[in-house]
């Protein structure tokens, strides 16, 4: 955890054993401070935690991955996003520089060999290759010769830092990004565009855990731009009222692009039922002149459905090229196909292609 980047001298939290009564976030209290939520998680699997139950255990907060307001250290973690769950106080206005329809994610460092053929305008990398799960330490070679040096990218290429990873790396970051000065240190390896880290939900969670990653994934951006980094914040929703307040921000703040993760929408009903109905709404309510950057949809009829909704503002971010091309396949309008060609090929044929569904 690190030192509240901002003086909160009263600072709110969320109640004790998601009490909405005297909860300072819920709707429903008319004595409510912030009230921006609409109550608990009827499914949530937290609620039972020792705290709730009164009957604490030694050290248990110190090693709960979720934020509630049971913690022990509720108000250090309340500290250390402000003393609010607002977002009116965060502004995001680096610009952006020209992108592509289409951003193909790279897993490693063959960049060159790739490259011989497709000759793409961007190209993505992802946290884990900068930042270490392991060490929790900046890469050696990008520190020491910035992105495009390291990663072998021509002068009109654009270096693009995808700051998506697993729980346990972003919440490493978010702890050590102050102490360690992480923010800066990206900031000097000469990035072109930053998707900033989004901090998890899910729906077994307390909503409070919701409010706060919320926050969490906007201030991340706000302090890359701030350290003069093209920055994108992630947006991400579980109830009507999120989309509300993403879209109120934007109106307020207006920020160049927001950015949406949607690689956890894996099944078919996840995404008809969590994803479509907040994608539409952004669509209708979203102020114009944001570009939409998307992770995580491969599918043709997904990424068709999302140019409907976006049309020109949608810029698609995808591992899928790479993933065909070391496995021997391309991507046709009729699916993968196996092809005996060399790897750069086959690479550059799925980027063709990604980028003709982009562009419509």
């Amino acid at each position: 955890m690190t030192a509240a980047p901002r003086a909160a001298p009263n600072v709110l939290v969320p109640a004790r054993g998601c009490d909405c009564r005297v909860c300072p976030f819920f709707t429903g209290n008319p004595t409510a401070v912030e009230p921006i939520c609409s109550g608990c998680n009827s499914d949530c699997t937290y609620c039972g935690c020792s705290r709730t139950e009164g009957a604490a255990t030694p050290g248990g907060c110190r090693t709960c991955p979720i934020r509630c307001g049971s913690r022990t250290d509720i108000e250090a973690w309340m500290r250390d996003v402000g003393g609010t769950l607002r977002f009116d106080d965060i502004s995001i206005r680096t610009p952006l520089p020209l992108l592509p329809r289409f951003i193909p994610l790279l897993e490693g460092s063959d960049v060159a060999e790739l490259d011989r053929v497709a000759r793409c305008p961007a190209y993505g990398f992802r946290l884990r290759q900068v930042f270490s799960a392991r060490t929790h330490q900046l890469s050696p070679s990008l520190t020491e010769l910035g992105a495009h040096a390291a990663l072998g990218l021509r002068d009109d290429q654009l270096a693009v830092l995808v700051g998506y990873g697993e729980d346990p790396l972003v919440e490493a970051f978010w702890t050590l990004r102050k102490a360690d000065r992480l923010i800066e240190a990206i900031a000097a390896q000469g990035w072109d565009l930053v998707l900033a880290p989004n901090f998890s939900m899910y729906g077994n969670q307390p909503r409070a855990e919701h409010l706060i990653n919320f926050r969490r994934s906007l201030m991340v951006a706000e302090e890359l731009a701030a350290a003069g980094v093209a920055a994108v914040p992630n947006l991400y929703w579980f109830r009507r009222e999120d989309l509300e307040r993403w879209v109120a921000w934007c109106e307020k703040a207006h920020p160049p692009a927001i950015a949406l993760n949607l690689q956890t929408l894996r099944t078919d009903s996840e995404w008809r039922l969590m994803g479509l109905p907040g994608l539409s709404y952004l669509a209708a309510q979203l102020p114009p002149g944001i570009a939409v950057i998307v992770n995580g949809s491969s599918r043709a009829s997904r990424i068709a459905t999302l140019r409907q909704l976006f049309g020109a503002s949608l810029v698609l971010v995808s591992q899928n090229a790479i993933q065909g091309a070391l496995h021997g396949k391309v991507i046709t309008e009729h699916g993968w196909e196996v092809r005996h060609a060399e790897k750069a090929d086959l690479f550059a044929a799925n980027v063709r292609f990604y980028t003709r569904l982009v562009e419509g």
